[in-house]
């Protein structure tokens, strides 16, 4: 995976030569991204994330996003991904035993469907609820869909295990399966590029009944073509936010800042970065998703093992951690557990996540 836009190598020692104290260890938290899976070289399952997490800080739960883990061999291509979900489920109903521990790992399921079938997107849809449990009033943990938007001109940058175009947004045939999303309780999970913040705005506007959280700060690059345009890719990204902002259906996850496609460049040093250093560097952009959004609209996500190639699961938090010192309890406890907790609808038992006041 070292040519990849997103990936980063994950190196276990370099890793080890950075430790930190958990700040404000007993603040619950609900990570809001994460992926499981086994590929060749790369294998990140459940025993995996238990280790990352077991870092001193409470997680009492998480959501666990499509990653083309775990496809169904012999399905036709529209089916396969069910595969994911029934093993999403799985390790879902492991944790759910408390054999593994308190957290409550993939209390929530995102996971993937290709929209640009329509309205012939609804019965699998439909299975995708069924795998994971049924609907939520009976237990079930299917939250959303995820199709990856993330389209550049430069193809170096993109995916190539998606078939991603343009104007996928706008098409008629996307936009008619994005419409079954609402009237099954489901969400959108918005991966784009910052070129492209506009688009999604204009999706939003389009479907204000469907919830749509804004994956990894807005998809920020600062590699290929990006680099050394820092101010530009600023300006043109904060604009692009402030109008999505303005969609109140629209939340953000604080995540993946850690990926290859950022250009930050922790990977370089000699030692792992600490939390301060993340913090430094990571600070005009979450302040600016704050600001625009507001802590009830922002919630935590590790978007582990992706951003591992950066720096450890705790003190990645500490960096989080260490940028919002200065908001109060409540803006915090929104941050970090309360509005994943409200947006994914997750289950009040266990979490220990204190409820919204009206």
């Amino acid at each position: 995976m070292s040519g990849s836009p997103t990936h980063i190598p994950v190196r276990p020692d370099w890793l080890a030569s950075r430790e930190e104290e958990a700040l404000e260890p007993a603040l619950p938290i609900v990570d809001s991204h994460h992926h499981l899976y086994d590929r060749p070289g790369s294998r990140y399952l459940l025993d995996d994330l238990l280790r990352d997490l077991n870092c001193g800080h409470n997680v009492r739960a998480t959501v666990i996003v499509q990653a083309r883990s775990m496809l169904r061999v012999d399905a036709p291509p529209h089916l396969q991904p069910l595969g994911e979900t029934e093993f999403a489920n799985g390790m879902a109903a492991m944790s759910a035993s408390g054999i593994y521990g308190d957290t409550r790992v993939c209390a929530g399921i995102v996971g993937y469907a290709d929209l640009t079938l329509g309205s012939a997107i609804r019965p699998v849809l439909e299975r995708h609820i069924a795998l994971a449990g049924g609907v939520i009033e009976d237990g079930g943990r299917f939250r959303g869909v995820r199709q990856s938007l993330t389209w550049d001109a430069n193809a170096s940058l993109m995916n190539p295990s998606y078939p991603i175009s343009e104007h996928m947004m706008e098409s008629r045939e996307f936009r008619a399966g994005f419409a079954h999303l609402a009237p099954l309780g489901l969400s959108f999970e918005g991966w784009v590029f910052f070129p492209q913040l506009r688009q999604l705005a204009a999706l939003a506007r389009a479907f204000p009944q469907t919830a749509v959280v804004l994956n990894h700060c807005g998809g920020v690059i600062g590699i290929a073509n990006y680099a050394d345009r820092g101010d530009e890719v600023f300006r043109e990204w904060k604009a692009g936010m402030a109008e999505l902002s303005k969609c109140p259906q629209v939340v953000v996850k604080l995540s993946g800042l850690g990926m290859r496609l950022g250009g930050f460049g922790f990977e370089a040093g000699e030692r792992a970065p600490s939390s301060s250093r993340l913090a430094d560097a990571w600070r005009p952009w979450i302040d600016t998703c704050i600001e625009l959004f507001g802590p009830s609209r922002c919630m935590f996500g590790s978007n582990f093992p992706v951003d591992k190639g950066s720096y450890s699961y705790g003190i990645g938090l500490n960096a989080l951690k260490r940028l919002v010192a200065g908001a109060s309890a409540r803006e915090r406890a929104d941050i970090f557990c309360r509005t994943a907790k409200t947006f994914y609808r997750l289950p009040d038992a266990g979490l220990g996540i204190p409820a919204a006041k009206s």
